[in-house]
C-alpha cells in the first residue's frame, strides 16, 4: 500500500517489534477473557520469530501515530502471527493464522482486512490453497467479519489438545500398556514389579531430556 504518513501500511515484522507483539498478544488475550494465560516473555518471540530456524511469522499494520503535533510518527495498531501447515488430503502447506488482533484505537478503519488480505497474497503467491484459523464462539463481532469475506465455519471438525499432565502422560508412556507388551514378548502373563518401574522410570527420563534440550 501506498506507504505515506497517514495510510495504513502492512509489512513483515522487524526485531524492534517484538516488544510490541508480546504486548498485543496480552491485549488479545484478555480480550478473550484469558488475561492470565499467556506465560511466553518478549525473549521467547524475539527466539520463535528471529532466531536462526524461524518457524512462525508475523506481519505487522503499522498507523499515524497520536502523539502531539511535531514530526510525523508511526505505530504498531495491529499484527497476524502464523506459520506453515501441511494438508494430506491436497498435498500442499497452507497457513494457519495463530493470533490475528488490532488495537480498539485502530479498528473500523480496515486493519483487519488489510492483515488477511496479505496473508491470503501469500498463499497466492506460494500455492497454497488454504488459510485456516480458530475464533472462539462467543465473538460475534469477529465471526461476522469472517463471514463477510467468505470464511466458511467447520463446523464437523471439533479443535482437540494435550497439554500438562495430560502430555506428560502421553509422552511418558502408560507404563501399564508397554509393561504388559513386554512381558507378553517374553511369555509372561502378567509384568512383574520392575517392569512397570522399568518403563515408567526411563520414558520419564527421556521426556525430561527432550525438554531440557529445547532452548529457552
Amino acid at each position: 500500500m501506498n506507504g505515506a504518513v497517514g495510510w495504513p501500511v502492512v509489512r513483515q515484522a522487524r526485531t524492534t517489534d517484538v516488544e510490541q507483539i508480546h504486548a498485543m498478544v496480552c491485549e488479545l488475550a484478555a480480550y478473550e477473557r484469558e488475561p492470565d494465560a499467556v506465560t511466553a516473555s518478549v525473549e521467547d518471540f524475539r527466539r520463535a520469530l528471529f532466531g536462526p530456524d524461524p518457524r512462525v511469522y508475523c506481519l505487522v499494520a503499522e498507523v499515524a501515530g497520536t502523539a502531539s503535533p511535531g514530526p510525523a510518527v508511526r505505530e504498531v495498531g495491529g499484527m497476524a502471527l502464523w506459520f506453515e501447515t501441511f494438508s494430506t488430503w491436497q498435498g500442499r502447506h497452507g497457513i494457519w493464522l495463530e493470533d490475528v488482533y488490532v488495537r480498539p484505537e485502530h479498528r473500523a478503519i480496515g486493519l483487519g482486512r488489510l492483515l488477511l488480505r496479505q496473508l491470503a497474497v501469500i498463499c497466492a503467491e506460494r500455492g497454497y490453497p488454504r488459510l485456516e484459523w480458530n475464533v472462539l464462539d462467543w465473538n460475534e463481532p469477529a465471526l461476522g467479519f469472517y463471514r463477510r469475506i467468505g470464511a466458511q465455519a467447520l463446523d464437523d471438525w471439533t479443535v482437540h489438545r494435550l497439554s500438562g499432565d495430560a502430555l506428560h502422560r502421553l509422552a511418558t508412556g502408560d507404563a501399564t500398556i508397554l509393561a504388559r507388551a513386554s512381558s507378553r514378548l517374553r511369555g509372561l502373563q502378567e509384568p512383574s514389579v520392575l517392569d512397570y518401574e522399568l518403563f515408567t522410570r526411563t520414558a520419564s527420563s527421556r521426556y525430561q531430556t527432550s525438554l531440557a534440550s529445547k532452548p529457552g
